[in-house]
């Protein structure tokens, strides 16, 4: 069955608190906004930041189970659960509402790790959650201003935020986390 965006938009508003559905729509915005700046499909960007979040409010037992049961990436069950909502998303989208494009697939799956070889898309959207108009942390502004001419740029500030943040709060690092950062940077001196 196919969703139209409208009942999409009201399958995972609805399962989540108003506070989070308003960042999704603020990704959603981002996201569209940062596709016609870098010359990615608008369509694709909008969708997959619709369904980026749409685990993120499963219980954690739910989400452990829709990866072992689904033989999705279990290294996720050695980290920090919140990394699994992505993962998770990602099946689900394609399971319940269809989602076939395996470009918007990648987008939700990698969100929130990143991952080498990072496509324009899985940029986007990686980047579009991170400044979304309702984020507000320290350095969020420059990572702002750095979008507005390079989403590499943008996106390593965004992993150098995120890390410094795991590093303070003595949290592990997620690898591909790490390996998303390194390949941008040995991207922007090739």
């Amino acid at each position: 069955m196919e969703y139209t965006r409208d009942e999409l938009i009201a399958a995972v508003s609805s399962g989540m608190p108003a506070k989070r559905w308003k960042h999704t729509e603020g990704v959603m915005e981002t996201s569209v906004l940062l596709c016609e700046r870098f010359g990615a499909d608008p369509q694709k960007g909008d969708l997959a930041a619709l369904l980026h979040d749409l685990a993120k409010y499963w219980p954690i037992e739910e989400q452990v189970a829709v990866v072992r049961d689904n033989n999705l990436n279990t290294d996720l069950l050695q980290h920090d659960k919140q990394l699994l909502h992505a993962e998770v998303a990602a099946f689900v989208s394609r399971r319940d509402y269809g989602v076939e494009d395996p470009e918007v697939l990648d987008a939700i799956r990698y969100h929130t790790s990143g991952r080498v070889g990072m496509t324009l898309l899985d940029k986007i959207v990686c980047l579009a959650d991170y400044i979304e108009p309702g984020r507000d942390f320290p350095g969020v502004d420059k990572i702002r201003d750095l979008a507005e001419h390079s989403l590499d740029e943008a996106l390593i500030a965004g992993f150098d935020s995120t890390i410094s943040f795991l590093i303070e709060k003595r949290k592990v690092i997620f690898p591909l986390t790490m390996l998303a950062r390194n390949d941008l940077i040995q991207g922007l001196k090739r």
